[in-house]
């Protein structure tokens, strides 16, 4: 069974959000094994200058790697990255664990994004939209794709 980790900045504060959260965890239990890990927040909603940004992400960068296996196949969400469709990342989930990965880690960062050192670990850069969202939103959004995505690799219906 694929274990999927999503390391994530910052703690989720809606309400809404963690339901939804918690709804889809428990959803996926029987496709696979999930963990959800949160590195500590250094930049809050607080207005800072770049140099601040900078030292910002990469302080929360250092907390990334350091709770990142080396053995997991990363992939950075970051709106820059590549698009793909629901179906996209079941043949791509699919092809890993064809290629006999067994671990996959998704890395979610904070308000003021990632470190150019996180984003040079990904093995690929996704973006789930052109859009911006808050790291929670992500989470939710990533969650239920990745449940739509299990649903398609076993040929079972996903329209809800």
């Amino acid at each position: 069974m694929l274990k999927i980790t999503i390391l994530v900045v910052g703690r989720v504060r809606e309400e809404y959000i963690k339901r939804g959260i918690e709804k889809f965890k428990k959803w996926l239990q029987p496709y696979c094994r999930l963990d959800i890990v949160q590195v500590e927040e250094k930049g809050g909603g607080k207005k800072k200058q770049t140099e601040e940004i900078d030292k910002v992400r990469e302080e929360e960068g250092e907390k990334l790697l350091k709770a990142l296996d080396e053995k997991d196949y990363v992939i950075i969400l970051d709106m820059q990255g590549k698009p793909i469709s629901s179906e996209g990342l079941a043949r791509s989930l699919a092809n890993l664990q064809n290629r006999g990965l067994s671990s996959v880690t998704f890395i979610i960062g904070g308000p003021f994004g990632l470190s150019p050192a996180v984003i040079e670990t990904g093995d690929y850069i996704l973006s789930l939209s052109p859009m911006t969202f808050t790291h929670e939103m992500v989470q939710l959004i990533l969650l239920e794709q990745l449940y739509r995505a299990f649903k398609i690799m076993r040929g079972e219906p996903y329209h809800y």
